[in-house]
């Protein structure tokens, strides 16, 4: 079964961290961009970082760079986003997606480059006091 599966979601305090996880199973990473979204309750989904298939290139959402990282180990077929000094603004559901593109192909924060590729269903991260 082709799919991705997020993980490392949870309850977090302000100002804590959390790491997601976003593992691949059915098929390899590799040639895919990931991008990492999120949707909180009564909003609009929105692109938060992604990552290019060699880990060459990154982008992020303004609000989250510097806090946020992206990374990926094709070798463990699994992407990664580190959140760190983390605020209730950041509570959401977290998903990853996978779309394959060509070599050298820039990520976007757009979900419409995913749209023929594959989603998780999403982790969801908690930030309260």
């Amino acid at each position: 079964q082709l799919q991705l599966v997020e993980s490392g979601g949870g309850l977090e305090h302000p100002g804590g961290s959390l790491r997601l996880s976003c593992q691949a199973s059915g098929f390899t990473l590799d040639g895919y961009n990931i991008g990492w979204f999120r949707q909180a309750p009564g909003k609009e989904r929105e692109g938060v970082s992604c990552i290019s298939p060699g880990g060459g290139s990154t982008n992020y959402k303004i609000s989250v760079l510097g806090r946020f990282t992206v990374s990926r180990d094709n070798a463990k077929n699994t992407a990664y986003l580190l959140m760190n000094n983390l605020n209730p603004e950041d509570t959401a559901v977290y998903h990853c997606a996978a779309a394959p593109v060509k070599p050298y192909t820039d990520c976007s924060l757009s979900p419409y480059q995913y749209e023929s590729g594959y989603w998780g269903q999403g982790t969801l991260v908690t930030v309260s006091s």
